[in-house]
């Protein structure tokens, strides 16, 4: 009898386990279908939601000047969707300077589900400038940037933030 209630324990916890993986397996599955089905290129039937990279195109360019080098970023936004002007960051390393954006459209405010009340780029085309200088004021090769953003699809869904790995050659200023 002892033998019995020994086992008994054990093969409660290989059930309890068992029936866990189980219901977590069915969760897992059941939301990869869900995010297949918004983003699905099936012809029979259309996605709700665009891919991140079909939403929005972007790009970025540099141009040396007797200031630094200017980084230029563009968006082209697909008509639906908005990007969020406070979202749009730079990473780089120590050493390096940017100065504020500046932007080629003015952002227009929303209320936002997530944020609240924010400044968003509605329009087709913008694009946002900063200069790029060394604290030295000497030049720099292959500057590592990370250009940061996020956008959002006005039928409901806000895409995860992004990042563009990019690098740069930074001017001597004069």
């Amino acid at each position: 009898m002892n033998k019995q209630l020994t086992k008994k324990p054990y093969l409660l916890a290989i059930t309890a386990t068992a029936l866990m993986t189980t219901l977590s397996m069915t969760s897992v599955a059941t939301q990869a279908a869900g995010l297949g089905e918004l983003f699905s290129n099936n012809s029979a039937q259309q996605s709700k939601f665009l891919p991140v990279d079909k939403a929005f195109q972007v790009t970025s360019s540099t141009k040396a000047t007797t200031k630094g080098t200017q980084l230029s970023i563009a968006f082209d936004i697909t008509p639906g969707h908005y990007v969020y002007k406070d979202k749009l960051t730079l990473s780089f390393p120590k050493g390096i300077n940017a100065s504020p954006f500046t932007f080629s459209q003015s952002p227009v405010s929303i209320d936002d589900p997530t944020f609240g009340k924010v400044p968003v780029f509605t329009q087709k085309t913008v694009i946002a400038t900063t200069m790029m200088t060394t604290k030295n004021g000497k030049a720099a090769k292959n500057v590592p940037v990370v250009i940061g953003w996020q956008g959002c699809a006005q039928a409901g869904l806000c895409y995860p933030p992004e990042k563009v790995k990019t690098t740069l050659n930074i001017a001597v200023k004069r």
